[in-house]
C-alpha cells in the first residue's frame, strides 16, 4: 500500500496521461503481458493463477471479480506512459515547482511568547522547483511517507509560514500530522 504522499504523486502523474489506458480486461491484460513479458509474472503481480491470466488474455473470461479488476486497473495505470510521467516530473523539478493542496494538522516549534499548538489548516501552496526535486528524489530512493511529509513541511515552513524570510523567523520546525487529504499538481 502506498503512503499518502506517494499516492498523491501517483494521482498527479495520472493527470498527465496523453491517452487513456486500455479499458477492457483483455486489453489491460495484453498491456501487462507486454510490460511484464510472461503470464506467470502477470499472475504473480495480480495474485491470480496463470490460467486465469490466459483466460483474460483470450477473452474467455471478461468479468473478473471486483477486487481482481481493481488490481488489474491499478497495475496498468502504474505502468502507463512512463515517459510522459518522467517528462512532467523533470519539468516540475527544473522550473515549474509543485502545488500542494491539503487539509492537515500543522504543528511547529516556535520561539517564546508564541503558541505551538497544532491546528487544522486548509492550504494551497506552490512550492519552488527545489522541493519538487527533493520530493521526487526521495520517492525514487524509497523514502518513507514520513520523510516525504517532512520535505513538504519544510517547503510550507519556508514559503507559507516564513513567507520567504519575511516573517516568523523564530519558527524552527514544522510538522504535518493527521492529513485529511493531500493533492499535488505539477
Amino acid at each position: 500500500m502506498l503512503g499518502e504522499i506517494e499516492d498523491a504523486i501517483e494521482r498527479a502523474d495520472r493527470e498527465a496521461f496523453t491517452r487513456e489506458p486500455p479499458k477492457t480486461v483483455k486489453g489491460q491484460i495484453g498491456y501487462l503481458l507486454r510490460q511484464l513479458k510472461t503470464t506467470r509474472a502477470v499472475a504473480q503481480e495480480l495474485g491470480v493463477s496463470q490460467r486465469s491470466v490466459e483466460r483474460y488474455r483470450k477473452g474467455d473470461r471478461k468479468h473478473p471479480p471486483k477486487e481482481i479488476a481493481a488490481k488489474i486497473d491499478a497495475a496498468v495505470r502504474t505502468r502507463w506512459q512512463p515517459q510522459v510521467r518522467k517528462r512532467r516530473q523533470r519539468q516540475a523539478a527544473a522550473t515549474g515547482g509543485i502545488t500542494v493542496e491539503t487539509r492537515a494538522r500543522f504543528g511547529y516549534t516556535a520561539g517564546p511568547d508564541t503558541t505551538d499548538d497544532g491546528r487544522f489548516r486548509r492550504l494551497t501552496v506552490h512550492l519552488p522547483a527545489e522541493y519538487a526535486q527533493r520530493l521526487f528524489d526521495a520517492r525514487d530512493a524509497g523514502s518513507s511517507d514520513q520523510q516525504m511529509r517532512q520535505i513538504i513541511a519544510d517547503g510550507f515552513k519556508e514559503v507559507y509560514f516564513q513567507d520567504g524570510g519575511g516573517r516568523a523567523m523564530g519558527l524552527s520546525d514544522v510538522e504535518i500530522n493527521d492529513i485529511d487529504y493531500l493533492d499535488l499538481d505539477y
